[in-house]
């Protein structure tokens, strides 16, 4: 039977140089379910994507995808794997076009052939189709951030992070976003979504985790962490 969990983070430990980021996080994400991290600003979830990624790797503690660790692997051969990225504050490409941003890092899935390619990233954005040929600097910071979640699905993973992707968006885009999202896991796909949007959060999220100063204040259910004044009041700031 195979493994329910698709992303295990064991106790990791990560610094920026002497400054000690994150202090002993573990966290798990099953197969086809979304994992939402939240917290306030500089409470250590951008440096838990990029942990997992293999942007800044933790000193100690593993992480470990279908089973197989990672933990001091190359960003490319982790992305290898599997993983696709979703950047805080988007990260396309300023001066290639929409359609050379999704071509320039596409990767087949082996097997079958229900991957993602262009047609089926279209069906999705579709207003990434009508402005296939502008820069990426002369798209709407809306636009900016359909482009980068179809960067990612263009790479064919079988996990997303996704770092803080309702950020700067207006309220109608966020809805959007939150769709989209809830598309990509009845699709299958497992997500890890970093946010600070409460409610973007607890819509799609199976299971919560909420990070202060580096260590994992709480976890569980959303309906859990809805009714939590405390929690939502102490590290959150509702």
């Amino acid at each position: 039977m195979e493994e329910p969990t698709i992303l295990h983070v064991e106790e990791i430990h990560t610094y920026y140089g002497e400054s000690y980021v994150l202090q002993g996080i573990s966290l798990r994400v099953n197969r086809g379910q979304v994992a939402a991290v939240l917290g306030r600003n500089g409470m250590g979830k951008t440096t838990l994507i990029r942990s997992i990624i293999g942007f800044t790797p933790p000193r100690r503690g593993r992480i470990l995808f279908k089973g197989v660790e990672i933990t001091r692997l190359p960003s490319h051969e982790i992305a290898r794997l599997g993983i696709g990225l979703v950047p805080q504050g988007r990260r396309i490409f300023p001066s290639l076009t929409v359609l050379e941003n999704l071509t320039i890092g596409a990767r087949s899935r082996a097997g079958n052939g229900q991957g993602w390619n262009l047609e089926r990233v279209f069906n999705l954005f579709p207003r990434l189709q009508e402005r296939a040929g502008h820069r990426g600097n002369k798209l709407s910071g809306g636009e900016q951030q359909m482009l980068a979640i179809a960067r990612a699905l263009m790479t064919n993973p079988e996990f997303l992070l996704m770092d803080e992707p309702s950020e700067g968006l207006a309220p109608l885009l966020v809805l959007e976003l939150g769709n989209v999202i809830a598309q990509l896991k009845q699709q299958g796909l497992s997500i890890l979504l970093v946010e600070q949007n409460l409610p973007l959060a607890l819509r799609l999220a199976d299971y919560v985790y909420v990070l202060s100063k580096g260590k994992v204040v709480f976890e569980g259910l959303p309906e859990a962490l809805e009714a939590s004044e405390e929690v939502k009041h102490n590290y959150l700031g509702v």
